[in-house]
């Protein structure tokens, strides 16, 4: 639950449990002098002030929970991309000669347009009319999502209308692997296997070999990666030293959900 949720339900129960009922008791049928009628109205009016409190206490909860809703809708704002320059790069042998690892990166974030292309080469839909991608998955299950942890939150690419869908705005790049380098580059992709995609039968007691496709297909994205970083002269390296448990929480994902690697992308320093 968001901060300004709890806010406002520590609002009304505090209220509520702040006001006290009193019990209004009437006069005798034998006493019906004015002081015992005075006595009674006193009595009424602590109570008539309690609900008073109620209604105010319940009107300002129900504001502050209004509020709430909209500051948490306000937080996710997916990224609209620019649409990707697929023609012009390095020709594919200049990439290959190129294609190198890199563990020095400097904090300079990607423009938007650097970025879009990055996430077409990796796993955009290059022929729409199929709604087929840049990269090869086995039986065309497609069952690879591709994660961005970037400064301002974590994304999931969504390549048929090229965005970035905000999971949340928490900064999890430190999550994203055990090296010094993965937070202070400005992209990490996380590559996540969906076991129902994969039509793997029970994914909640699925064994790694159930990740053996997916293996192969992300193989093959992060490959796209590394030849595009080439023609682009940015550097990238691919990683395996991830605490999966530790990064799925961050994630938020969900138990058919597996991540098979991450990879960092960035401006090498100089």
């Amino acid at each position: 639950m968001a901060p300004s949720s709890l806010r406002a339900t520590w609002l009304l129960t505090a209220g509520m449990e702040g006001i006290g009922y009193r019990k209004i008791t009437g006069c005798s049928s034998s006493a019906r002098s004015a002081a015992c009628r005075a006595s009674k109205t006193n009595k009424e009016k602590p109570e008539e002030g309690s609900m008073l409190r109620v209604s105010k206490v319940l009107m300002f909860a129900a504001i502050a929970l209004l509020v709430s809703g909209v500051v948490i809708a306000q937080e996710l704002k997916p990224i609209t991309l620019p649409a990707p320059q697929t023609h012009g790069g390095k020709p594919v042998m200049d990439a290959l000669a190129l294609r190198a690892t890199s563990r020095d990166f400097v904090s300079t974030d990607l423009p938007m347009q650097t970025l879009s292309n990055l996430l077409w080469a990796a796993w955009g839909i290059n022929r729409p009319d199929q709604g087929k991608h840049t990269a090869p998955s086995s039986n065309n299950k497609q069952e690879m999502s591709l994660y961005v942890a970037l400064e301002s939150g974590l994304y999931l690419y969504v390549p048929e209308s090229q965005l970035l869908k905000q999971i949340h705005n928490r900064d999890i790049r430190k999550a994203t692997g055990k090296q010094d380098f993965v937070e202070i580059a400005p992209v990490n992709l996380i590559y996540v296997s969906d076991l129902i995609k994969a039509g793997v039968s029970n994914p909640d007691k699925a064994g790694p070999e159930a990740l053996n496709t997916s293996a192969i297909n992300t193989g093959f994205m992060a490959q796209n990666v590394y030849l595009w970083c080439a023609s682009e002269k940015l550097a990238c390296v691919v990683r395996g030293w991830v605490d999966i448990p530790e990064l799925s929480k961050a994630m938020e994902l969900a138990p058919h959900q597996r991540i098979i690697i991450a990879q960092t992308v960035g401006y090498p320093k100089k």
